[in-house]
């Protein structure tokens, strides 16, 4: 509904400014002089020209002057606190008005930006919210109108923003995609993390902390990561097994079979025939590593990469 309005306010505004003026339009007479008119001027020349100079002068009122950009500045930042945002405000923009209410957008000095429209109360819209709502919108159809977003310079700044916040959460991994994918059941953006060459996250705050999901455990479970492939997934198992017995396996596949207070179980199937491991890590770290061949008792076993089959008995 947001994006709509707003995107309609603009346009009408931007209509209205570029409407041609409307000349008053005078009915044409009789401009030959009367017997008595002594060479004097025709008076219906003159009528006709002053009612031309009344209608270029109603079709051309002075537009008001632009606020200074002192003045929007002020103005979003008195927004901004009545919205109650946490937002030092270090650049605002008025994109125009919707109906009687001033639109602001507003870069904040170590935050996502944020367009407001100056209503009773005011209403705020995430910059990063909006782009994820762009994001989802394109992805079946890459013609969308991706409604009003945010365009002051300060505003493009997501990908720093989030790969911050999922540093703060443990991610080690040099962030390249992030986008807000929705929200979660307190109402915070839940943001997508895409890796370079590794596996990915969801990233959100859970009681004011950023907390990580890596995309493993969410495919696992039925969900999908979209910058995030099954070959990173697959060399995020294979730095693991550095170290071990199983350094040697190249892994092709990754299953997680779940977890306990000892730690989660991952099955990695390996390019050689019938080679596969189960490995269990703790902490980021590897705890233990089981051959699929000897591990039919944990977790119900290797799937990816089956025992071999028992060999027959000696016949007596």
């Amino acid at each position: 509904m947001f994006t709509r309005s707003l995107l309609g306010g603009l346009a009408a505004l931007l209509l209205a400014a570029q409407a041609p003026a409307v000349m008053a339009q005078v009915a044409p007479t009789d401009s030959r002089p009367s017997a008595d008119s002594d060479n004097r001027p025709d008076r219906s020349v003159t009528e006709r020209r002053t009612q031309r100079g009344a209608g270029r002068a109603e079709a051309r009122p002075q537009a008001p002057a632009a606020p200074s950009p002192e003045a929007v500045l002020a103005a979003a930042q008195a927004q901004v606190t009545s919205a109650g945002l946490d937002c030092q405000v270090a650049g605002a923009a008025n994109p125009g008005m919707i109906g009687e209410h001033q639109v602001y957008e507003v870069a904040c000095a170590s935050a996502p930006g944020y367009i407001l429209i100056a209503s009773t109360p005011p209403q705020a819209f995430n910059c990063l919210e909006l782009a994820g709502t762009a994001w989802v919108a394109r992805r079946t159809d890459p013609a969308a109108d991706a409604g009003q977003q945010c365009v002051l310079p300060a505003n493009q700044n997501g990908l720093a923003l989030v790969s911050e916040w999922a540093r703060e959460a443990g991610a080690s991994c040099t962030v390249d995609e992030a986008v807000a994918v929705g929200k979660n059941e307190t109402n915070g953006l839940v943001y997508e993390v895409g890796c370079t060459g590794v596996d990915g996250y969801r990233l959100e705050k859970v009681d004011g902390r950023w907390t990580l999901q890596d995309c493993l455990q969410i495919v696992s479970g039925g969900g999908t990561c979209h910058f995030t492939t099954a070959e990173e997934q697959n060399a995020t198992l294979q730095a693991k097994l550095a170290d071990t017995e199983a350094a040697g396996c190249s892994v092709q596949q990754v299953r997680l079979m779940g977890s306990n207070a000892n730690g989660r179980f991952f099955e990695v199937k390996c390019a050689a025939e019938g080679e596969g491991y189960i490995a269990r890590l703790k902490d980021g770290a590897t705890q233990q590593i089981y051959p699929c061949a000897t591990a039919q008792r944990i977790g119900g076993g290797c799937t990816l990469t089956p025992a071999p089959a028992a060999a027959p008995a000696a016949e007596q």
